[in-house]
């Protein structure tokens, strides 16, 4: 069969998202900046970013400085171009985030708000996030829209949120939540929304499996700009592999699951649920700190060896415990490393960019994904 040849309207559009995706990206640039790195003619990129400036996406902004002849004009993403929301749900907290078009997050707020499946605290929540709009001084008609994050299954072919064991969810329509606020809303998974985080705007673009070690433990596999979803959207779910037939049991009632030997609460039951103050207590040289530090690793290496050997990827530790584990990396890739057959260093395991709110982060930024690919 012969390849179809792209018409010149699809050309066109296939250009000016390069373009805009670049200057998304690389913040400040100028016509002949995008011409030498997207390979493209100078008139088609000028032509380009002129329909971009008219359609209020982009805009000039002062002149580069010169290095012989005119200097070039400067262009930006126009800060009214549109911005969107993350909102993070878990058991007993909400998250919300708000980013623009380049990525950045420009708020963030936590706050504590157990969760109820009640018409009441969708209220609450709708309020909450319309407060910290209004308080982030952003126009409502610029919100392109809300990205929401469960610890769940998300169908989206189905419009549900399948099955949550930590909130007690199964088969809730995604429209019984959509309809308390005013904006569109895009719903994903946490540890999807952590990887589309860690993933999105990433320079290597190389494929990976995101580890989210939260008050629940979840996965996720993101490569070519896209996550990989599986066929009934739990491609990931490694919280609920056994690692140890008979032992602990999970909140979802099986025993032996990984959440139930990695998940943050492990770390930071010794510390009256604040992780912050076990890993202080852990770089302080706490005995006992250090004891469940080597047990909760010796686990996790057990695990992400198993991912590697299946994917044979980058694994991201992310997550509260992935937030907050800054120089111990070496020692969960040393372990690694003493279990992979293959002899590999263990540096294939990383952990994340992002420290904060990268789930409410992620879900915000699928939003603005969705708005760029039809640029």
């Amino acid at each position: 069969m012969e390849k179809r040849q792209a018409t010149n309207i699809e050309v066109k559009k296939n250009n000016r998202n390069r373009i805009f995706r670049y200057i998304c990206k690389h913040g400040t640039v100028s016509n002949p900046d995008i011409s030498y790195e997207l390979k493209m003619s100078l008139p088609t990129v000028t032509q380009i970013t002129k329909e971009l400036i008219e359609k209020g996406l982009v805009k000039e902004q002062g002149e580069l400085q010169s290095t012989g002849g005119r200097r070039a004009k400067a262009l930006v993403v126009s800060a009214g171009a549109g911005q969107a929301v993350g909102l993070d749900i878990t058991k007993n907290h909400i998250s919300l985030a708000l980013t623009d078009l380049t990525g950045e997050l420009l708020r963030y707020e936590r706050m504590f708000f157990p969760f109820a499946a009640t018409d009441e605290y969708y209220q609450e929540v709708n309020r909450r996030l319309e407060r910290f709009v209004e308080e982030s001084g952003c126009e409502k008609e610029r919100i392109l829209g809300i990205g929401i994050s469960f610890p769940g299954i998300i169908d989206l072919k189905a419009g549900m949120a399948a099955d949550s064991h930590i909130l007690g969810i199964k088969d809730l329509p995604l429209s019984a939540i959509s309809r308390f606020f005013a904006y569109p809303c895009h719903f994903l998974n946490d540890a999807n929304a952590g990887a589309y985080a860690e993933g999105i705007r990433s320079e290597s673009g190389n494929r990976f499996f995101y580890l989210s070690l939260s008050n629940t433990v979840g996965g996720a596999v993101f490569g070519g700009g896209r996550l990989e979803q599986g066929d009934h959207f739990r491609c990931g779910e490694v919280g609920h592999m056994t690692i140890i037939p008979g032992g602990e049991t999970c909140y979802c009632g099986k025993k032996g699951c990984l959440d139930g030997y990695c998940s943050a609460k492990r770390l930071a039951e010794m510390t009256d649920g604040k992780l912050e103050e076990f890993f202080k207590e852990l770089e302080q040289g706490n005995e006992e700190a250090a004891a469940r530090w080597e047990g909760y690793t010796s686990y996790l290496a057990m695990a992400a060896n198993n991912i590697h050997m299946v994917l044979d990827c980058d694994i991201i530790l992310g997550g509260y415990v992935g937030s907050c584990m800054g120089g111990h990396i070496r020692r969960i890739q040393d372990k690694v490393s003493g279990r992979n057959t293959f002899a590999e260093d263990g540096t294939f395991v990383k952990h994340c960019r992002h420290k904060v709110g990268a789930a409410a982060l992620g879900a915000a930024l699928q939003v603005v994904e969705m708005f760029v690919e039809q640029v």
